[in-house]
């Protein structure tokens, strides 16, 4: 049976890499070296789309602050790296799970088990964003589909509903002017070129889009108070390597030894009230307060 023509081979994520042709004939040494080139000029290309980026951080910030969530929706590699950097979020930034989401193609089963085939339905993927609850209730939530190549329907449907009610859709792709590009509030879209092994988006277009996400919810997480400075105050202190871990904050943050900082800890039941306690000379529900007051914000509170 012949398949459908659908233009695939004019995206430069399918295209045909010239300094790769002869991958297979090289030592092992000189393909690893290729691949490393090649890896290279992905932080250069996301680089070019840091202006979108930046928006699209503030953007979902305000809609935080309003109660609203972000959804990550995608199929194969890049529903994956969706699902990877919500499921990221809440130990990281001790943040509800529901604050930031991923949706694959496929369902979960989808993570281990490849399910090409359920990423070619528009309806399936709209329908699989309201099964989740998006916008429910009025919330100002917020849309990021992701897609290497930038056409994929399921992704389409998904965004083209949220378009449809109002809410922030943005586009993340490594091709310029794609089909999600035209649908999507903001488009983000570093042009990561023809892969290693041709049509291989895991590769350098994978790494681009990891990155990208880091910079969305690390970027966000900082505009809403759960970073103070660089450190990580919002860690949730779950297992003996993050009990130490929020011990060496609260020592880092405030100056006491690490027995003071374990007992901060202890007393306060979080980083960032412990440092607050501290630094304010106040009994915890005088720090809850400030702290609440502030946002959350750790730095507000202390100015």
């Amino acid at each position: 049976m012949m398949s459908t023509d659908l233009k695939l081979a004019t995206l430069t994520t399918e295209t045909r890499n010239p300094r790769t042709t002869e991958i297979d004939q090289v030592s092992t040494l000189e393909m690893l070296t290729i691949i490393n080139d090649e890896d290279q000029t992905v932080p250069l290309a996301v680089g070019n789309e840091l202006p979108q980026i930046a928006r699209a951080v503030d953007e979902i910030a305000a809609r935080f602050a309003r109660g609203g969530r972000l959804f990550y929706i995608g199929a194969g590699t890049s529903g994956r790296l969706g699902v990877l950097d919500a499921s990221e979020c809440p130990p990281t930034f001790s943040v509800p799970a529901t604050l930031v989401q991923g949706l694959i193609a496929g369902g979960d089963s989808a993570l281990r088990k490849s399910s090409e085939k359920s990423e070619d339905s528009k309806e399936q993927g709209a329908a699989d964003l309201l099964a989740h609850g998006f916008g429910e209730n009025g919330l100002p939530d917020t849309l990021v589909g992701i897609a290497a190549s930038g056409r994929t329907p399921y992704v389409i449907g998904a965004m083209e509903q949220s378009k449809k009610m109002g809410l922030l859709t943005i586009s993340l792709t490594c091709v310029a002017a794609s089909a999600m590009a035209r649908v999507a509030d903001i488009a983000i879209a570093p042009v990561t070129g023809p892969e290693v092994v041709t049509g291989s988006t895991r590769l350098k277009a994978g790494t681009a889009t990891k990155l990208v996400l880091n910079m969305l919810s690390t970027g966000v997480m900082i505009r809403t108070g759960a970073v103070y400075g660089n450190l990580m105050v919002n860690v949730q202190p779950t297992n003996d390597k993050l009990v130490d871990r929020a011990e060496r904050i609260i020592a880092e943050a405030t100056g006491v030894d690490r027995a003071a900082s374990a007992e901060l800890l202890k007393e306060a039941g979080s980083v960032k009230l412990a440092i607050a306690m501290q630094k304010l000379d106040l009994d915890k529900e005088a720090a809850e307060t400030k702290l609440k007051a502030a946002g959350g914000s750790l730095t507000r509170a202390l100015a």
